[in-house]
């Protein structure tokens, strides 16, 4: 309960919460960028 209390209440808690939720949405969106690139088509984005 300490931990929590200490997670939630502190300056060094909410500035963990904070990099590890940044952390987290730049994984989703690094996945979210490969995987649309990934699908699409070969010659949609060679122009010459």
């Amino acid at each position: 309960m300490k931990l929590l209390n200490d997670l939630f209440t502190t300056n060094y808690g909410l500035m963990s919460i904070t990099g590890i939720a940044m952390m987290l949405i730049g994984v989703v969106t690094f996945a979210v960028v490969v995987r649309r690139k990934m699908n699409e088509d070969p010659g949609a984005g060679s122009k010459k």
